[in-house]
């Protein structure tokens, strides 16, 4: 288990070399074949990096430390501030989800079924588009995998099914 204080300490290091770089992370995005967003999630030890991927980070990258780079590849400690809600992003982002959310769950159940989108089979990006008006605007994709739920039948319970072959005499 990776502890707070040195997860902070890696993701400040990663941070300073993303800096450093001059790199944002659409063009962190492009050069590693990674979305915008799993990019700043492994920046922020957020996500593992996958060792096929390493290659093109270190090329993206040059300043990556081997020990950074060993930090990537293990599994985080997912984790958030809840403080961070008080971030003015964070918060409308949050708000939107709630205000939509019980629309976009109905939509979800109509259109595929009882069940729920993945967060972990998931995709996420944010990308800039000109609106009709010619404003910016913001454009967040939210690419998760339907996931059925299962009605509970207890002849497909495995658990159950091995509890009763070993029961002793």
């Amino acid at each position: 288990m990776e502890a707070a204080a040195t997860k902070q300490s890696v993701t400040n290091r990663l941070l300073t070399v993303k800096s450093a770089s001059g790199k944002t992370y659409s063009q962190l995005a492009e050069e590693t074949g990674l979305t915008n967003v799993y990019v700043a999630q492994l920046l922020r030890r957020q996500a593992q990096l996958k060792p096929d991927t390493v290659p093109k980070l270190r090329e993206a990258l040059p300043a990556l430390t081997d020990e950074l780079i060993a930090a990537m590849v293990s599994p985080p400690w997912r984790s958030y501030d809840p403080n961070l809600i008080q971030e003015p992003t964070v918060y409308r982002l949050n708000e939107a989800v709630m205000h939509f959310g019980e629309s976009i769950k109905e939509i979800i159940n109509e259109d595929f079924g009882d069940g729920i989108m993945s967060a972990i089979d998931f995709y996420c990006s944010v990308d800039k588009v000109k609106g009709v008006d010619g404003n910016n605007r913001v454009v967040v994709t939210l690419d998760g995998k339907y996931l059925s739920h299962s009605e509970q039948r207890t002849e497909n319970m495995v658990s159950r099914l091995n509890l009763k072959g070993s029961t002793s005499e």
